[in-house]
Parts: structure tokens; C-alpha cells; sequence
């Protein structure tokens, strides 16, 4: 049963382990990370005591497979995609306390102990099963390794374990035509031993748990979710698997056996706190072991079941560890109207964006948690980006923050002026700025990320309005001490707000600190309206936001449109276009118009002609490769297109001095690009 904030001695705050064979992108912020960081980030600026964990999952087939496709080790694969993603997470302002990763020699010992002690109270379940074996690579497949065609759809690349042309969930032995990836073979069935999690036996106490122990205080996506697996039945699931990346299995005779990545990851939260501990010398088992202590998940929807079922499972039946007091899990973030998809490279790269957009974080930072998808997917588009930073961050927050410092600078010198006499519209203001601390923590306490944010710009919408209304640079030509008030309690506006704003925008309240020359303050130190004592003296105004043009927003839209039309391209079996060229490398190209005179295939070749061709110019030498489409008899008399200034270059021993033009389609076929009627030879191409 879910118990409030206030009756934790301390806070375990893990976020989605990443995926270590590709960068980070703004799905993953939106989902995860932005939401999970801004909770931390309030949980310390309340003074409790929180640790925060990530880390890079490095296991899996995945990685095996982009590996094998580049021709490197799995461990240079994730050591590449690791430091990436490390980095473009600190840079981001992702405040972990520790960044660890699953192919670290305390996580293989983490999670090697944790299946052996499961293993040795006879938590698991052993079954021999026939799975497919490729002869020719001598191993196991997992479930990509096996492509063939869609029982559904009749698409022919399905892999093993889903078709991504109709989405449809797949098992190895449903493929018609099975095909092993390694080697191209048809695949046998071999017998193999395997280790299970039982969790049909969990049923009633997940049941219990969950649909009655958390139906109250789960978001309803997270609850509907569980409920649904667990009415539908739960199986068996298997622990372990025939691969040679990963986490061995700890028992006798398991070689080529590792455990399985979805076992071993989440297992990293907790090596992931050893490694905190071995390095702080702090005592890491309160935070995994202790009642005391308030264990969060934040991950996107498609974990749900992993930490919300299989993960507390393993914990349970392990039995010394706490179970997840929440788990508020996001729903997935979509891009410009279309699902963000790795592969077609339809994603905004947080590496890039950071690179393209320096010193600019915390917009887009506002932007994902303003359009966080918390109860159903959500979109992100450029413009609403780019609103997001004018017509809001910069013209409220910044706003405020400008004019405000700008004018004590102009009419007391940069220094807080004293309070006089308060008018009703004062105390109410006051009154107000009492009540925002409490509004945006409630909303934060239950993970209502978007309404806490919506709360913290309502106070600088407050202040503005404030500010406006009583227009201090008309009011000081008559009443100077009215001007005193008016700037001291917007400047507590202000001041509050680099308290309020924290987690959400931590790179700005820095800057609001800086600007106000105070010191990072607590939560507890907002909601009053005395932080900053007349006589305080202020820094320069400097702007904390800066209008963001249509041209840029223009670039970011042209280069998804571009990565569209590649897809699209590559879809219809059509080659992306090169890189472009400029002009004066495209004016020394000479193309003329030529026939040709003799044709005669090159002895021992499969795929070479030697051509001779009257270009208008001379008479010259060409070898081509078009042996396979034409024969030389029927060529001869041909008018061509030939490249006329191309380097000579020798060809089984034959100088060629030129190039005949080509077109080939998606299957290689070649056919030539000639004059639509007759022409003079030498005529140039242009």
C-alpha cells in the first residue's frame, strides 16, 4: 500500500536503463528522464535524502547484431553508445548520482549472486525445449537471429520474435521459410536447457499487490496495463538463453548460456547502488532494503510489465529487497505527427541538439515536460518548440525577470528597495505567493509533471501581470515610495522563483541566483516574501532567454523532411542522394554524345566489354561492365552518352578513356542513357 511522501526516511529514484547501441533521443527525455530528474532535483531541494540511479543495459541481441554488421566486438559497440549517452545526459543537466552500466564487473557479480541465491532456494524452473540451431555458425539462435516470412502478412523479413511491416508478436517456429541471420541456412531444432521464473505462481499475490494494493495510487495506464496481464494468465518465463554476450550463468555445465537481458537489467539498479557506495562509502543496502525507504521507477510504457510484474517478482522471491512503492510510467512521445523511429532516423538526437542549440537546455526541457505524454501519447513539433521558448519561457519567465532588475537597476541602482506601504492588491499578491510552493509539490508528490510546470508559470505569469498593472515607469514620476513596493515584492516573485523553477529549469535558476546574487535556496525557504532584504545588492541584467527565429526552426524541419525522403527512397529501392556538390565541380564535367563503332567481350571476364567509341572528338578506348545485360553485336551502331574528361585507367590490362553513362535500377539491371533521337556525335550533354 502506497504511503505518503512525508513517512520515507530516504528515497530510491531509478530511470529506464538505455539501450547501449544508439544515442539518446527526445523520446527518451519526455518518457523518462526530464520527469524522473525533476523529481529528484525537488526531492533534494526539500533536503531529503534521494539517490538517483542510471545506467547504459549493454546486453542483448541487438548489440550482437550491430556489432556483427560493423564488424566489432559487442564491448566496442556499448563502450561507444555508453560514453555518448553519459555524456549528452550531463551536459543535459540529468542530475544521476551514479551512471553505471550492465557490462561493468560489478553488475556481472551483482546479478550472478542474485540468480544463484534464487537458483539455490529453488526459485526457478528447469525445462529442456527444442530451439533452432544453426549448423553452419555452431550456436543457438535468439529470436532476431531468425528472419522469414509473416504467418500474417506474408512480409518476408519478419524477424523471430515480431513482424515489423504488421507489428504482430511472433514466435521463431511461426515463420514460414526460417532463415538463420548468421549464416543464411535453414535452421534445425535442437534440444536445449533453460532456467524459469514462474510467475503463474505470483498470480495471487501480484494480484493482491497490484489490483488491490495499488488501484489507487498507480497512473491508469500502469494499472490498466498489469491488470490486463494478469487476467490474461501469466506464464512462465525464461531466465537464461544460448548467447555469448551477457551475464554467465553461475552453475556448472551452462557455457555459451548467459542471463537473459530483461533478468540482468534491471538488476543494474541495484549493482549500479553498490558502485555508488564503493565510491561515496556510503551504506547502499538502506536504500534497497530498509521499509524505510521509498523505491520509484520512472520508465516508458513499454516496461510497464518488466518493473510492475517480472522485476518485483524477482525481488519478492529473492527476499530481502523492497518492492516499488510507484512506478509512473509515460506513455510514448511522438514527432511532428509520426512515431520517432530509430531506424528510419525520424528522432530528435539529444547529442545533436545540444551541439546545435548551445546553452538552450532548458528549453527544450520545458518543451518535453509542457507536452510530457503522462496519460496517452504526445506529439513534438519545431514550431510549438519554438512557441514554447517566445511566446512563454522568454516572454513570461524572462520577462519578468528582465524588467524586473532592470528597473531597481534604473531607479535604485541595482539594489532591493525597502517595502513601504501596502496596498490590498499587495496583501493579495503576498497572500498568493504563499500558496505556490505547496500547489507545485502537491502536483510533483503524484507525479503530475506538466500541472507542476503549468503552477511554476503562473507565478511569473502572477508577477508579470503584477508588474504591468502597476506600472512602476509611470507611477515614479509622482510616487517613489509606491515604486519601492511595487519592485521589492516583484523581485520576491522573482526570487521565489529561482527556488520554484529549480527542477524544471536548472540551468536558468542558476542563472536567476546569479542575477539576484543569492545563494541556491530550499523549498521550504519559498513561499515567502522577505528573501531578499532591502538594500540587497542585485547583479547586471542580463537575459535569461533569447527569441529563436523562424530560419532555425526552418533547419530542424528541412532536416527531418530530408531524413523522409531518404526512408522513402530506401522504401522504394531507390538510393539516397549524395552529398551535394558545388557548382565548378559540375561545369568540368564533360559529357558528349558518341557511338559506338566495335564492341567485343573481355576474355575471362563475366561482366566486362571492350567498347570503341567515335566520340566527335577522336576515336577512343572504353572498358565497361555491361557484358551481363547486353551482348556486343547488338550494341554496336549504339548512341551513347560518354564522360569524355574522366582520369584513364587501366582495366585488365586494357587502357580505358572514359565512361558510357548508365542508369541502374533497384535490381541492378543497366541500361543505357542515350539521345532520344539521333544526334551529332561530340554534342555535349548539359
Amino acid at each position: 500500500m502506497a504511503q505518503s511522501n512525508k513517512n520515507f526516511k530516504r528515497f530510491t529514484v531509478t530511470s529506464a536503463l538505455p539501450y547501449a547501441n544508439g544515442p539518446i533521443h527526445i523520446g527518451h527525455l519526455a518518457g523518462v528522464y526530464v520527469p524522473a530528474d525533476i523529481f529528484v532535483r525537488y526531492l533534494r531541494s526539500k533536503g531529503e535524502d534521494v539517490i538517483f540511479i542510471g545506467g547504459s543495459d549493454e546486453h542483448g541481441v541487438p548489440i550482437t547484431i550491430k556489432a556483427r554488421q560493423q564488424g566489432v566486438t559487442p564491448q566496442e559497440i556499448v563502450d561507444k553508445y555508453h560514453t555518448m549517452i553519459r555524456d549528452s545526459f550531463e551536459k543535459f543537466g540529468i542530475s544521476f548520482d551514479v551512471y553505471s552500466r550492465t557490462s561493468a564487473p560489478i553488475h556481472h557479480d551483482t546479478a550472478a549472486e542474485f540468480f544463484r541465491k534464487m537458483y539455490e532456494q529453488g526459485d526457478f524452473i528447469e525445462k529442456t525445449t527444442m530451439q533452432y540451431y544453426d549448423e553452419e555458425a555452431h550456436q543457438f539462435l535468439a529470436d532476431r537471429y531468425i528472419t522469414g516470412t509473416c504467418p500474417h502478412c506474408s512480409y518476408e523479413k519478419a524477424y523471430g520474435d515480431q513482424c515489423e511491416n504488421c507489428g504482430t508478436s511472433l514466435s521463431p517456429t511461426d515463420l514460414i521459410n526460417p532463415k538463420s541471420a548468421l549464416s543464411g541456412r535453414v535452421p534445425v531444432q535442437k534440444e536445449t536447457k533453460h532456467w524459469y521464473l514462474p510467475l503463474d505462481q505470483y498470480e495471487g499475490w501480484l494480484r493482491e499487490w497490484i489490483l488491490e494494493g495499488h488501484k489507487d495510487d498507480w497512473k491508469p495506464n500502469v494499472y490498466g496495463q498489469c491488470k490486463s496481464w494478469i487476467e490474461q494468465g501469466l506464464q512462465p518465463r525464461a531466465v537464461t538463453r544460448d548467447l555469448n554476450w551477457g551475464v554467465r550463468v553461475p552453475i556448472e555445465n551452462t557455457e555459451g548460456k548467459v542471463l537473459y537481458v530483461w533478468f540482468d537489467a534491471p538488476i543494474g539498479y541495484i549493482s549500479a547502488t553498490r558502485e555508488w557506495s564503493e565510491k561515496t562509502g556510503k551504506d547502499w543496502e538502506p536504500y534497497w532494503k530498509d521499509e524505510g525507504s521509498k523505491l520509484i521507477h520512472f520508465i516508458g510504457k513499454d516496461n510497464i510489465v518488466f518493473h510492475c510484474i517480472i522485476f518485483p517478482g524477482m525481488l519478492k522471491k529473492e527476499g530481502t529487497y523492497i518492492l516499488p512503492d510507484n512506478v509512473p510510467a509515460n506513455e510514448f512521445l511522438n514527432l511532428e505527427g509520426d512515431k520517432i523511429s530509430t531506424s528510419r532516423n525520424w528522432a530528435v538526437w539529444l547529442h545533436e541538439y545540444l551541439e546545435e542549440f548551445p546553452g538552450k537546455q532548458d528549453v527544450l526541457r520545458y518543451t518535453l515536460c509542457a507536452n510530457a505524454p503522462e496519460t496517452k501519447d504526445n506529439d513534438f513539433t519545431w514550431k510549438d518548440f519554438q512557441a514554447k521558448n517566445n511566446n512563454e519561457l522568454l516572454a513570461i519567465y524572462g520577462n519578468l525577470i528582465n524588467r524586473t532588475i532592470v528597473l531597481t537597476e534604473k531607479y535604485f541602482n541595482g539594489k532591493v528597495p525597502e517595502r513601504q506601504k501596502i496596498s490590498e492588491d499587495d496583501k493579495a499578491i503576498l497572500e498568493e505567493i504563499k500558496k505556490f510552493p505547496e500547489r507545485i509539490g502537491s502536483k510533483l508528490d503524484h507525479y503530475r509533471f506538466r500541472e507542476a510546470l503549468s503552477e511554476m508559470m503562473n507565478l511569473a505569469r502572477l508577477g508579470n501581470k503584477y508588474l504591468t498593472d502597476s506600472e512602476p515607469w509611470k507611477v515614479i514620476k509622482t510616487d517613489e515610495d509606491r515604486v519601492k513596493t511595487i519592485l521589492n515584492i516583484s523581485l520576491q516573485i522573482c526570487a521565489n522563483l529561482s527556488i520554484l523553477s529549480e527542477p524544471f529549469l536548472p540551468f536558468t535558476a542558476e542563472k536567476l541566483t546569479y542575477l539576484l546574487n543569492i545563494k541556491p535556496l530550499r523549498w521550504d525557504e519559498a513561499g515567502h516574501s522577505d528573501i531578499l532584504e532591502s538594500g540587497h545588492q542585485l547583479n547586471k541584467a542580463e537575459y535569461l532567454f533569447e527569441r529563436i527565429d523562424d530560419k532555425v526552426i526552418e533547419t530542424q524541419v528541412s532536416k527531418l523532411l530530408e531524413a523522409k525522403k531518404q526512408n522513402e527512397a530506401q522504401e522504394s529501392g531507390v538510393n539516397p542522394a549524395k552529398e551535394n556538390i558545388v557548382y565548378d565541380d559540375f561545369a568540368r564535367i564533360d559529357i558528349r554524345v558518341g557511338t559506338i563503332l566495335e564492341a567485343e567481350k573481355i576474355a575471362k571476364t563475366k561482366k566486362l566489354i571492350k567498347l570503341k567509341i567515335d566520340t566527335g572528338i577522336d576515336q577512343r578506348t572504353v572498358v565497361s561492365g555491361i557484358a551481363e545485360y547486353y551482348k556486343s553485336k547488338d550494341i554496336i551502331g549504339k548512341q551513347v552518352c560518354i564522360l569524355v574528361n574522366l582520369e584513364p585507367r587501366k582495366l585488365r590490362g586494357i587502357e580505358s578513356q572514359g565512361m558510357i553513362l548508365m542508369a541502374e535500377d533497384a535490381n541492378g539491371k543497366l541500361v543505357f542513357v542515350s539521345p532520344a533521337e539521333k544526334f551529332m556525335n561530340g554534342s555535349e550533354v548539359k
